[in-house]
């Protein structure tokens, strides 16, 4: 039996983010990660020397000492983009964020003004219960822009009805966001609305550079980090984990440690765990809901396309959500010039009609779509394609999640010496600056600090400014409190 002082379970954002901070103090640990590369869903994948996102991600973050990290692994390979998105939606293009010429001109004078109509109602009158979604947008947007923008491109994400999306998922995502301040920010601008931020940063060669070079510092400081090793068994004891059972190159071994920390999905872990759970606990897990996700990256016979960095899809007729230009991320994505290299977004369930379809199948349908967009001239050739599946992508903010998660919550925080972090091992729809926060605050738990790492990612949380001292996290934790109140 081999021994680590802190074995950390994933290497995404948030478990190498932990692994990172305890090893800046002296301490060491050892990371297992079940797929062949770090990120997670972060992680950057390669075809044929094109490399592509598992959807966009982002660098912007209000949250100071993570983005000292960031600057810090990434150095002047860190750089800047500007934002460009648009909307999709009935045939036209629409900018985002919002320009009122352009808006006005798609939508029509009286489209418009039945939408500023519709909002203004909603704020004389709004609806007094914000239990889900479509009250929650229609509440900030006015029932009629929520229908316009909001209701078709969410519920062919989540694969549901808005009314069954708990209104907990649009406070974390739509930050602050309200259509008097899309409007002042178009016409005015100083715009501080992480929703509707102007440039972000990026790695040169995708995010995944990022968490390679968290990889490598690991390595070289001792804390190694194990890819395609599998952790199959969670030995405990009532509320202590001693050991874990891992599965690399065929071979099964166990690894003790004195502190865990994990972000694989928390049904999983909890399903994991010998002896298992009181029943309860697993009923609660075996009922977390998760929407998984694939990409069609296709590689185009043309070197310019469209200016995009990514475009939203809000229309019914096309089975595809999201649409992104990696060239438009960063040129260093496609290594000819000539070429662009697109990705292709489906939401999906594992199982379902489009989850089972053969990768030649997606490529074509992927191809049309494109094209049928307008996107593609039909005569462009799209010379190759590949799909990439991701599992557990998301995970489900549905009508039963909140009680499942306050029950496996409250189970996990009995344990003396495990964690639970990241977006998947809390089932909260983090950015990976929020992810890597819970790991920053898991790993200051281990040496002596005392933080509630369940409090972060709350609504108000991407307005503070973070530093390392425990003054600034306390009133953190304080502030989530009230807003969670």
């Amino acid at each position: 039996m081999n021994f680590t002082s802190t074995i950390v379970i994933g290497g995404g954002p948030a478990g190498l983010t932990a692994a990172y901070e305890l090893s800046k103090h002296g301490q060491k640990s050892v990371v297992f990660e079940k797929a062949d590369r770090v990120g997670g869903i972060s992680r950057t994948e390669t075809y044929k020397g094109y490399r592509f996102d598992i959807g966009g991600h982002r660098f912007f973050t209000k949250v100071g000492e993570v983005e000292a990290l960031w600057q810090e692994v990434m150095g002047e390979e860190f750089i800047k983009v500007p934002r460009m998105s648009r909307i999709y939606y009935k045939n036209r293009f629409f900018s985002y964020p919002l320009e009122p010429r352009n808006a006005l001109s798609n939508l029509g004078l009286i489209n418009s003004v039945l939408i500023m109509w519709s909002y203004f109602k909603a704020q004389v009158k709004p609806n007094p219960i914000e239990e889900n979604f479509e009250q929650w947008v229609s509440n900030r947007f006015g029932k009629r822009l929520y229908e316009t923008f909001f209701k078709t491109y969410t519920e062919k994400v989540w694969g549901i009805p808005c009314t069954e999306i708990r209104a907990d998922w649009a406070a974390q995502r739509i930050k602050g966001l309200s259509l008097k301040k899309v409007i002042t920010n178009a016409l005015f601008g100083g715009n501080n609305t992480k929703t509707l931020i102007k440039e972000f940063n990026y790695p040169i060669y995708g995010p995944g550079q990022m968490w390679e070079r968290f990889q490598q510092k690991l390595n070289s400081k001792g804390s190694p980090v194990h890819l395609n090793t599998e952790v199959v068994e969670i030995e405990k004891d009532s509320y202590k984990i001693n050991s874990v059972v891992i599965r690399q190159n065929g071979e099964t071994s166990k690894v003790k440690g004195d502190n865990f920390v994990s972000s694989m999905p928390v049904s999983l872990l909890l399903k994991k765990m010998n002896p298992a759970p009181p029943a309860e606990i697993l009923k609660a897990a075996n009922n977390l809901k998760y929407r998984d996700f694939l990409i069609v990256s296709l590689v185009v016979d043309q070197a310019e396309l469209f200016p995009d960095n990514w475009i939203y899809i809000h229309s019914s007729k096309f089975q595809v959500g999201r649409i992104q230009n990696f060239k438009n991320w960063s040129k260093a994505m496609v290594p000819d010039q000539s070429k662009t290299c697109l990705g292709m977004e489906y939401f999906c369930n594992e199982g379902d009609k489009l989850w089972q379809m053969s990768d030649a199948e997606l490529v074509e349908l992927a191809s049309g779509e494109v094209k049928a967009l307008g996107l593609v001239d039909p005569e462009v050739k799209i010379g190759d394609g590949t799909v990439i599946r991701q599992y557990k992508a998301y995970p489900v903010y549905d009508d039963e999640y909140r009680q499942n998660v306050t029950v496996i919550q409250e189970y996990i925080q009995k344990f003396e010496n495990l964690q639970t972090i990241g977006r998947n091992g809390m089932h909260r729809y983090n950015n990976s600056d929020h992810s890597m926060l819970t790991g920053l605050l898991a790993a200051k738990n281990i040496l002596g600090e005392q933080h509630d790492i369940w409090n972060v990612n709350v609504e108000r949380s991407y307005h503070e400014e973070f530093t390392d001292s425990k003054e600034a996290y306390s009133n953190l934790n304080q502030e989530a409190i009230a807003v969670s109140n």
